[in-house]
């Protein structure tokens, strides 16, 4: 009997020491959870203060670097985009063609209107394929620039849309500094208050450089890199000469097909901006520019037939004559510039006969 009663009592002391022991764990549970939660309210607010302070100092620091950069009217950035010199060319009286005059630069202007389309969404598809969608800048883009220069990354894939090239080529410098950088971001995003994408698109056609023309002389814009290189107006380029030519900004002389003295490159010469090619037109089917057909035409289109034959130029085929118009041509060029400088007409009668 007694056996029993003890045998009853240690099931109850058993019964209650589980019921006690599953209590403490779910309260140890509660506590847990509770402490977890605690941890990432405290650690969220922590993110995001650390985040206002983290912006509140890049914004400070902004500002910093461009508050000295004058505050640019629309007539003054029209004129920064848009100077550009294009090349003379000499005629003869009855209008037939001479050549262009010698200069370190060849460039004509274009209007977008007559610019190969392929041309353009090839431009865009390798440059900056948000051109349509940004406002100037692609924050991503410009971050992982910022970080790969801050970290010294041996990969650097650049931030700069066109709109930021324009800036970079047409009103500030080619330094590279945080301070130019900032600067260039806050003048990306004025110009695109006040231009069209298509005035922006055409100015960046008429800036860029191309490499060197068949006489081997450094091009500028889409017009002349055309004509230099494949013979024909940038309107009448096709896939494949366009895709060659917008993938030439990013390194024109290691692209172009031509040496400084005006000779086709030999094959291994003529690999990297081939190869170049080839990518530019992998970029605008992956982008939806161009049909699964074109692209396979184009990657199996002998672009080496299209470059033009090496081309004499006016002081060659026509040295003396040459040589006599651009002699004019400086005096009438001196005396204008310094009429514009306010000189009296008796005063520049010492220019007619002058060689300068």
């Amino acid at each position: 009997m007694m056996g029993e009663k003890m045998t009853r009592l240690l099931e109850r002391l058993k019964e209650s020491l589980a019921i006690f022991q599953n209590k403490k764990v779910q309260k140890n549970s509660r506590i847990t959870i509770g402490v977890i939660w605690n941890l990432l309210l405290i650690l969220f607010i922590v993110i995001v203060v650390g985040g206002f302070f983290a912006g509140g100092v890049a914004a400070g620091y902004f500002a910093a670097l461009v508050k000295d950069e004058p505050v640019r009217p629309y007539n003054e950035m029209k004129k920064d985009i848009y100077n550009y010199e294009e090349t003379s060319q000499l005629y003869f009286a009855n209008k037939v063609y001479l050549g262009k005059v010698k200069s370190d630069l060849d460039r004509e202007e274009v209007k977008i209107k007559d610019v190969s389309q392929f041309l353009k969404d090839a431009l865009i598809a390798t440059e900056d394929k948000y051109f349509y969608e940004h406002n100037g800048v692609v924050p991503k883009a410009l971050f992982r620039a910022v970080f790969q220069e801050v970290t010294n990354s041996s990969t650097q894939t650049g931030g700069s849309t066109l709109t930021q090239q324009i800036i970079k080529n047409q009103v500030l410098t080619n330094e590279v500094s945080f301070d130019r950088k900032a600067k260039e971001v806050l003048l990306a995003l004025r110009l695109e208050k006040f231009f069209k994408k298509d005035e922006i698109l055409e100015a960046y056609l008429n800036v860029s450089t191309f490499g060197r023309n068949s006489s081997g002389q450094n091009i500028a814009g889409v017009e002349s890199a055309a004509k230099g290189i494949f013979g024909v107006s940038a309107k009448k380029l096709n896939l494949a000469q366009a895709a060659f030519i917008a993938g030439l900004p990013q390194s024109p002389f290691m692209y172009t097909p031509f040496t400084n003295g005006g000779k086709l490159k030999s094959k291994d010469g003529l690999e990297p901006g081939i190869n170049r090619m080839k990518l530019v037109l992998n970029r605008m089917l992956d982008n939806g520019y161009i049909s699964e057909k074109q692209y396979k035409d184009a990657m199996n289109y002998n672009i080496v037939k299209d470059f033009i034959k090496p081309q004499k130029s006016p002081r060659e085929k026509y040295p003396w004559l040459t040589y006599e118009i651009e002699d004019r041509a400086r005096n009438i060029v001196a005396i204008m510039l310094a009429q514009k400088d306010g000189y009296k007409e008796k005063e520049l009668s010492q220019f007619h006969n002058c060689s300068f």
